[in-house]
């Protein structure tokens, strides 16, 4: 299903590539200064295989036309250890946790226009988890400190009134506290980060 959004995205870049704009200047009449927005990885929601149960809604203001901050709130669950990579592995029976974790997620992020609507963004997700056993008991809470750094590129449209962000991303967890046994010994098998992690955020200016 992950595949298939990327895909989703690509397509959506290549149908409206015609309609891009340059990166604002103070001077554009269509410049805005607050947007808020979410992502097309909402779609994940349709997967019968570890379904998400995703909610994100992000809140910007562009401190000027190069430095933007955000604040962006998520919701999620996640039953596989997420350092597993793309390929046969990812999400496959047998290697998920003994029951799953729901997380509230309250981020911040830092993006940076370099030339066009070419930019880079640094993000700090501060996952405030709650562990569920196999039958739908708590075990326990947790933290988990996710840093990810994104590549991309920002399309707009209507004016600038809203805008499509695809992105590349490698995210890590350098801090992870509390969780429990039973899951450390299924996440143990896998690294501490996720490299090529897709971006597809959308969002309307005002």
């Amino acid at each position: 299903m992950q595949k298939k959004i990327v895909w989703i995205g690509l397509a959506l870049v290549l149908t409206n590539s015609l309609q891009v704009n340059a990166q604002d200047a103070k001077q554009d009449s269509n410049y805005k200064k607050w947007f808020v927005g979410s992502t097309f990885l909402l779609l994940g929601n349709f997967s019968k295989v570890n379904n998400p149960e995703f909610i994100q809604l992000n809140f910007g203001y562009r401190i000027t036309p190069k430095n933007v901050v955000s604040f962006e709130f998520k919701r999620s669950i996640y039953s596989w250890p997420i350092g597993i990579p793309w390929g046969p592995s990812f999400d496959a029976p047998g290697l998920n946790y003994p029951g799953h974790a729901r997380i509230l997620a309250p981020t911040l992020a830092y993006q940076r226009f370099w030339w066009k609507g070419v930019y880079t963004s640094v993000h700090a997700l501060n996952a405030f988890e709650k562990y569920m056993d196999e039958n739908n008991k708590k075990i326990g809470n947790g933290y988990t400190l996710y840093m990810t750094y994104r590549l991309g590129y920002q399309l707009k449209f209507f004016k600038n009134r809203f805008f499509f962000e695809p992105s590349i991303g490698l995210t890590h967890w350098p801090v992870r506290i509390n969780t429990p046994e039973s899951f450390k010994l299924v996440e143990n098998k896998w690294p501490n980060y996720f490299p090529y992690e897709p971006g597809l955020h959308f969002g309307y200016n005002f």
